[in-house]
Order: structure tokens, then sequence, then C-alpha cells
């Protein structure tokens, strides 16, 4: 069509090579200013600038090309079936299935090896390996990965990566021996190529055959000595019995799905252009999380809301039945069976640590109390000496209320959100019996690429630089106030297909933060569970980059510096700390308890 624009005509030739690659008729491609990801075959690549600069559009090639390859030459399922618990093991094994579909394909491919090569530049420049000083700071699943595909396709290695892939590649080449041989033999059989690279971890030791239960093989007693026999009486008699344990205690997952290589790389060969936000993608689609550089908020940055007429604020069963409430309240307890002894033990840990602050203090020096254990050699060389003793008195204990924000994005389907989920119903609990109110809500869009607000807009003639352009839908899950047997049911809800959508943080932040505010405790902590930035294709798409990044960055640094509220963040599979001052990052359920331990022992320490 003659309106059509150069980055219009671009996407077409881009979808149209990916879905030749991919022998896939039903591919789509769309833009993302973010991090690329593929969900199925829906691809969110980067977006070029309108003059379609060559290293972008060879970008935006290379991860489309990338995710078509998966697409024809990788079984998800079979993937998941050989895969080792151990979190590095883990992590190298993803890495090295994703060099040998790009191999695949770069080795047939001159265009391809190019948009690959590109992709990996781009990727590897982002890893934390181009910041490594020394071997032990190399994290070895893209030292791995990086060495394999040097192995499987003769390309050199990123010139920034090179030093820290040479300060461990004698040590990895030593273990292995002739494994990336064997391996350039099997490379279009996958199963094959499965047994071989874990036999080459095996040899790595960063797993051990027979080991697929070692995660939960702690057996016995935990960190403060307690048997799980012990720590289940315990909780019993802190929840009074009302309950069984099997539906009360959770902490962790099992195998979720592993929600797409939201990381990934950029593949192809073809051209793209800007997708309309109002297309359709479906409920698959998944926004996505970047983890590129941060530039320098511009000076002068204005963030505002087109309309907020289509904004709501929902009870979480207003978007259910009770019914269904209680079927996916179910489905998510059915994930947890048999880890009932860890979820217990963990809560155990976190109320003993909080219980000790209320309660465990001491004044020294006494003339009466209890004999001082440490002042025992006093009492023998100098019996009449009258300043042996010490007191225990009571901790002046703030009254706290805390507010866990949970991040009910496309992105977090799967293993994150049960994630989320497992931990909020962990803390509520806990902290409940602590005597501390917990509040937990969610955030999200109605729609996806706009909604009512994005059909406003394009009514009115679409004005340039509308602002905030999709209907936020933030869920009340539990109020503060809310006992949490009442309310348990209600998290659930993250477990339904369709309700995870489009993410705009600064604005939830802002919501959970104003809620607090009006809370009459003394202190105040606000927790965010997510998995990265803000995502709305709408708003990104007819507004300056970053503009929903720059927002939740002024949001947090506001909260940090002016506001009494205590905010913190933990991320799930992706790194949070480059928003947040006070954030952890965790990749699955094994780090969820010594994380929120110490994440919320350190906050309530905090005067």
């Amino acid at each position: 069509m003659a309106d059509q624009t150069p980055l219009d005509r671009f996407k077409q030739a881009l979808t149209g090579a990916s879905r030749a690659l991919a022998q896939e008729p039903e591919v789509e491609i769309a833009w993302s200013a973010d991090a690329p990801a593929q969900a199925g075959k829906n691809f969110r690549v980067p977006l070029p600038g309108r003059n379609l600069p060559k290293e972008q559009a060879t970008e935006a090639r290379g991860f489309a090309d990338s995710f078509a390859l998966r697409l024809r030459h990788h079984n998800e399922a079979l993937h998941n079936k050989g895969a080792p618990p151990e979190p590095i093991a883990r992590a190298c094994y993803d890495a090295i299935e994703r060099v040998r579909y790009e191999a695949i394909g770069a080795n047939r491919f001159a265009g391809i090896r190019e948009n690959l090569g590109s992709a990996v530049e781009i990727r590897t420049n982002a890893d934390p390996i181009v910041r490594a000083d020394e071997a032990g700071e190399v994290p070895l699943p893209t030292a791995l990965s990086l060495m394999l595909r040097e192995a499987l396709t003769g390309e050199a290695i990123p010139e920034r990566a090179r030093g820290a892939v040479d300060m461990v590649r004698e040590d990895i080449l030593a273990k292995i021996g002739t494994d990336m041989d064997d391996l350039a033999g099997v490379l279009d059989d996958q199963t094959a190529f499965q047994d071989l690279t874990l036999d080459m971890l095996r040899h790595l030791e960063l797993t051990l055959p027979d080991q697929q239960d070692a995660t939960y093989a702690e057996d016995g007693e935990d960190e403060e000595g307690e048997s799980p026999e012990q720590d289940d009486e315990t909780d019993e008699e802190d929840e009074g019995g009302a309950e069984p344990q099997a539906s009360d205690a959770r902490s962790e997952v099992t195998d979720g799905e592993s929600d797409g290589e939201a990381g990934e790389e950029v593949e192809g060969e073809q051209e793209m252009a800007d997708g309309d936000p109002s297309d359709e993608e479906g409920e698959g689609m998944q926004p996505v999380r970047p983890n590129r550089p941060w530039t320098e908020i511009p000076d002068g940055f204005d963030y505002k809301p087109y309309t907020t007429r289509f904004d709501e604020v929902v009870e979480a069963p207003e978007l259910c039945d009770n019914e269904e409430l209680d079927r996916l309240r179910a489905y998510l307890d059915s994930q947890l069976a048999g880890l009932q002894g860890i979820v217990t033990r963990l809560a155990n840990r976190l109320q003993r640590r909080l219980m000790a602050q209320q309660s465990r203090s001491w004044d020294f020096d006494q003339e009466e109390g209890l004999l001082d254990a440490a002042r025992l050699t006093r009492v023998v060389v100098s019996p009449g000496h009258a300043l042996s003793y010490k007191i225990e008195r009571d901790t002046e204990f703030k009254d706290t209320v805390v507010t866990l924000l949970i991040d009910n994005s496309g992105s977090m389907r799967g293993r994150p959100i049960s994630i989320a989920a497992i931990s909020a119903d962990i803390l509520a609990r806990t902290l409940e019996r602590c005597g501390v109110k917990t509040e937990i809500l969610g955030f999200t869009t109605r729609a996806w690429k706009g909604g009512q607000s994005r059909e406003a807009w394009l009514a009115d003639g679409r004005p340039a630089n509308p602002g905030r352009l999709n209907d936020l839908r933030h869920i009340l899950y539990k109020k503060a106030d809310e006992p949490w047997r009442r309310a348990r049911r209600n998290l659930g809800l993250m477990m339904r297909e369709g309700l995870l959508k489009e993410n705009i943080d600064g604005e939830a932040l802002l919501w959970a933060h104003d809620r607090l505010l009006r809370r009459p405790e003394d202190r105040r902590i606000l927790m965010v569970i997510s998995d990265g930035a803000p995502v709305d294709d709408s708003t990104l798409s007819v507004n300056q980059a970053g503009y929903l990044e720059s927002h939740l960055r002024k949001v947090i640094d506001w909260i940090e510096k002016q506001s009494p509220v205590q905010l913190a963040a933990i991320g799930i599979g992706h790194d949070v700390t480059r928003y947040y001052k006070r954030s952890v990052t965790i990749m699955d359920v094994e780090q969820l308890g010594g994380t929120i331990i110490e994440q919320l022992a350190d906050l309530f320490e905090v005067d």
C-alpha cells in the first residue's frame, strides 16, 4: 500500500521470513521497546528507529531468527523432562540448548549467521560476564554457551567477553574433555544432544546422577535445628489447629511452565514495522522484561494518563464466581503437594526472627535479676560484686503493616506467578501470627494493547504524546484488616487464564503507597514482587522511548528518599536491583525462604 512506512514494510518482510524459517504460517511479530521474548508463535522483537538503522534492523532480525529456529527445532516438553534440578546446572542446560538450535540455523544460512551474531553481541554486552575481573566472577552459563557456540559454528566470542571466557576456558576444557566435539555430531537430534549435555554438566560437577530430588533432601533439620515434625507441631499450635496443614503450608512450586526465554536473543533475516497496538494479539501474548542498561531520565520528563475513566480497583471475588475461586485455589494447592514441611519450616523461622525482635532484649550489669552467665568469672573472682545480673525487658516493637504488591503481568504466567502467589500466602500467614497486618494487592491492565483508553484516543484524532494509554486494573486480594483465612482462596485468582495482561508499575506503586499512607500503623512496609520493568504496547508505541520505565524510576526515587514508607522488592527471574535500592532477585523457589526472611527481618530492624 502506498501509505505504508518503511517500518511497516520491514515488519511484513520480517514476519514472512520468520514464518518460512519456523515453517509456521501463524507466526506473528510485534514490536517491543523492552527485552525481546517469545510466547508460542508470537514474537516480540526490538523496535528499530523509523529510518531503520542497519544495526537496529539486524538486531530485530536476529531475535526473530532465534525465535523461529526455536519454534522449528526445539521440543519444550522434551527439554523440561531432562532438565536438572540444580539452579546453575539448569541455567547452563537452557543456555546450551539455545546454542544448539541457533547453531542449526547459523550453519545452514549465512544471513542468519550474521543476524544471530548481532544478537549474541547485544545479549553478551548486557551480561555480567563483561564486568568480570576474576575467574570467580565469570557466570558459567554464559561462558559455557559462548565456548560451545564457538565450537559448533566457528563464530568468535564477542570481544567484551573474550577475556572473561579465557579466565575459565582451561578449567572447563580440562573437565569436559571431548564433550563439545560429541555435541557437534548430534546437533539435529535434541534427545541425543540433551543426553550428552547432561553428561557434560556432570563432568563439570554441576549435577549428579539420580539427584532429581536433591533440592528437597535436606533431611531432618532446618537451620534452627528443628526437625520437620517439630516444626509441623509448632505450626499447628500457632494456627490453632483450625485448618489442616496440607492446605495451609505453601512455599514452593513444582515444575511450572517455563515462560518462554524472556531474555532470549535476536534472530532472523527479515523486516518489520511498527505494530498497531490496536491489533488483536490474544491472551497468549506476554509482555517481556528488559535487562538493558538504563540511561539518565530526560530533563522535564512528564507523565500522565490519557484518561482514568476506564481504570478500576476491584476485589478478587468480583472477577470470578466462588466456585471458580475454589477451583483455582485447589489448583494452586495441588502444585504444592509434598512441600508442606519446607513451607512450615520457612514460616517458623521467619516467625522466630520477628518474635525475637519483639520480646528479646536485656539490660545488663543490674543489681538483681537473672545471673549473667557472661559475668561468671567476675562472680568467682569478686563474689560481692553487685552488678552481675541481667533483666529481660520488652523491646518497643512498632505497630506495623506490610503491603505486598504483586506484578500480575503476562510475563509472570506459569512458574513466576505461582512463586508470587505462594510468597504472598506464606508472608500473610506468618506475619499475622506475629501481630503484623498484611495487605496483598495485584496490578495489571484490563485489556491487551490499550482497551477503551486507546479507543478514546483514536476517536479524539490521535493527539500526540497522549501519555499512558491503557485501562488499569488494580486488584485487592487481601485487605490489611482482613484475616488471612478469609482471604486465602482469593490468591488462587492469580492462576486464572486471561487475568495476566500488561503492567504499568509506576502507577501501581503510587496506588499501593497511597493506601499505606492512610494506615494508622507506625511502621509501613511496601514489598514489590515482580519480574522486571513496566510494559504496555499501547503506551510505548505512541510516547517517547522509556516512558513507563522513567516514571517508575521517579516514583521509586521519591518513595525511597522522601516517603515514610519502607520500600523493598523481590525480583523473580529478572534483576530488579537496577530499580530498587533494597532488593534481591530469585530464580526459583529454592531461594525463596532465605530471601523473604532476610528481606523482612532487615526491614523490621530499621528504626
